[in-house]
């Protein structure tokens, strides 16, 4: 079972991210609060769990969290501030959102830009060890994939009701066919190596 909390003075938000290495569509970020008491057996990082879990998990979440929230930030904001500011930006927009005010932030990863004056902690791996944090993960995993689901309906020669705008061949091959779109990262390029590739 994770924990239910860092500390025990602060209201506490945990922060995770989604879509960071996509070449397309905005990335998204959730922040979540739990009431101390909170406890589950199941809920953990959203990529130990499968589609059914997750969004199963979801409503949990916005069932029993004190207050949830999640937003984005687009590809063109993206390609302008760069995906790690994107990836922070989606953060600090979320904690806007709650409806209960964050005195202590838990940050999925190793980086953070603060937020505003309150105190954070980052947790490398965080989303399998602190129930907010997996939280938001699930939270903001889902909301992206629907996202994505819808725009594929759109573009659907791309495939992102399958690969949800990650660079898998399939989806580079399709840009390479036929160009990018509004939603595409400019900054990101196709041909990246650095770009984990996807099978």
């Amino acid at each position: 079972m994770l924990l239910s909390r860092y500390q025990d003075i602060l209201v506490e938000a945990g922060c995770d991210e989604a879509g960071r290495g996509c070449l397309a569509g905005p990335v998204f970020a959730a922040a979540v609060i739990f009431p101390d008491t909170f406890r589950h057996d199941i809920l953990t990082d959203s990529k130990q769990l499968s589609a059914t879990q997750r969004y199963a998990l979801r409503g949990t979440v916005e069932t029993e969290a004190l207050a949830f929230a999640v937003a984005s930030v687009s590809p063109q904001e993206i390609d302008r501030i760069n995906i790690h500011n994107a990836s922070y930006l989606a953060m600090h927009r979320a904690l806007d959102m709650l409806a209960i005010e964050a005195e202590f932030i838990l940050v999925d990863g190793n980086r953070f830009i603060p937020y505003q004056q309150v105190p954070h902690c980052c947790v490398v791996k965080g989303d399998g060890k602190y129930l907010s944090i997996a939280a938001a993960s699930i939270l903001a995993k889902t909301y992206r994939d629907e996202y994505m689901d819808n725009l594929a309906t759109e573009f659907p020669e791309y495939g992102w009701n399958q690969n949800k705008g990650y660079p898998t061949i399939q989806h580079r091959n399709a840009v390479m066919k036929h160009g990018l779109t509004q939603h595409h990262r400019r900054t990101f390029r196709v041909t990246d190596p650095q770009l984990k590739l996807f099978s």
